[in-house]
């Protein structure tokens, strides 16, 4: 079978990939901790149950306008100064606004600068869309503007920033970001904020967002998620705010890739912005419980960076990779002989690395780390 060239440079997404793996083993009998999806481990809230089902009842069933249901938009655009729901459009989750957004500003071989350890998916959307991903390390897990900035050419057009990080929990301050919309700016380049995780951030600490930075707002697209956010993971639902043209061009290519996003679902959507800010807050300070209990475990077992937000670790493991163990085999090992998940850094583009994810209840957290001392 004669495929495009195109498919065959991507490898498939490696989290995914874990998820297939888990339900097989479990299949199977077997009783696997999961350490390694990043999925909230809350139900998701009634009143979105409920507005899904009223949707569902009172026949919201049908095709609805491609770039999302304008009461949806126009409720989004109130969380930025300014914007309208001209400045928004709602697709199938952060994934697909990613992919659209890199459908729209790559022309062949067009560079997108991204920070590693990065998200699965970033470089693979890059090259489907005919780009060249071009990769930077950080110090620390923390953005390093001087590496990034020399990284540019001729063929850059945007640098994605992803904040809460994932694989890594980081959480770039002001003054980073600062920096990247001054660089921007100088360099007419397209700054890309992923913030899917921008109500878990621990330690009061403020969640910076560059839509906070005005000079760059012509410059910038953000793409933000009901999917972490409020517990809504399979409901497939996020959106990007942006200059209205670009959401017209974004609207342009929906409209041939997918059209609306579920009629229903979008429903559901607007329910969990009218939640009790007091429910969300219940949900971050547990996760910051987590974070506190797992960061512990994890310096007893390795080095690890602590977060500040979203809710992985990513420990450095080198110390226990022996004769030549990869941390991909180290996190095989792990699963088939003690059954627990958790992710390798090679997915993420940094060897040598494993992702935990502390998304779990009390009690498998415990296990799992238990259970990880033990293996080691």
């Amino acid at each position: 079978m004669k495929l495009s060239d195109r498919i065959g440079q991507i490898e498939p997404s490696g989290t995914v990939h874990f998820t297939r793996l888990i339900q097989q083993l479990r299949s199977q009998g077997r009783d696997i901790i999961d350490l390694a999806v990043g999925e909230p481990p809350y139900d998701t809230p009634g009143k979105v149950i409920e507005a899904t089902q009223q949707a569902l009842a009172t026949g919201n069933t049908k095709y609805s306008p491609a770039a999302g249901l304008p009461e949806l938009k126009s409720r989004l655009a109130q969380q930025f100064d300014g914007y309208d729901e001209c400045n928004i459009i709602v697709s199938n989750g952060s994934k697909q606004c990613l992919y659209a957004i890199f459908q729209v500003i790559c022309n062949p071989l067009d560079e997108v600068i991204i920070s590693r350890p990065y998200w699965v998916s970033f470089p693979e959307q890059i090259k489907l869309a005919g780009g060249r991903p071009v990769l930077v390390d950080t110090c620390d897990h923390q953005l390093d503007c001087e590496k990034i900035e020399r990284a540019i050419t001729p063929k850059t057009r945007a640098i994605l920033v992803n904040s809460p990080n994932n694989p890594t929990g980081a959480v770039y301050p002001a003054e980073d970001l600062a920096a990247l919309a001054k660089i921007a700016l100088e360099r007419d380049l397209y700054l890309i904020s992923d913030e899917a995780y921008r109500l878990f951030v621990y330690d009061k600490v403020k969640s910076a967002s560059l839509f906070d930075i005005e000079d760059i707002r012509h410059l910038l697209i953000t793409t933000r998620s009901f999917s972490k956010n409020y517990a809504m993971t399979g409901f497939r639902v996020g959106y990007i705010a942006a200059p209205q043209e670009f959401i017209q061009a974004v609207a342009g290519l929906q409209s041939h890739m997918t059209g609306n996003v579920c009629t229903f679902a979008q429903h559901g959507a607007l329910a969990a912005l009218d939640m009790d800010a007091r429910d969300l807050e219940g949900w971050r300070a547990d996760m910051e419980h987590k974070r506190d209990y797992a960061y512990c475990r994890a310096l007893e077992l390795f080095d690890c960076v602590k977060p500040r937000g979203a809710f992985y670790l990513f420990p450095n493991v080198k110390h226990h990779l022996k004769g030549g163990l990869t941390s991909a085999a180290f996190a095989g090992r792990l699963l088939e002989n003690s059954g627990v998940a958790v992710v390798p850094g090679e997915v993420f583009g940094m060897g040598g690395h494993i992702r935990i994810s502390y998304a779990a209840s009390q009690e498998r957290l415990e296990s799992g780390f238990k259970k990880i001392a033990e293996a080691l």
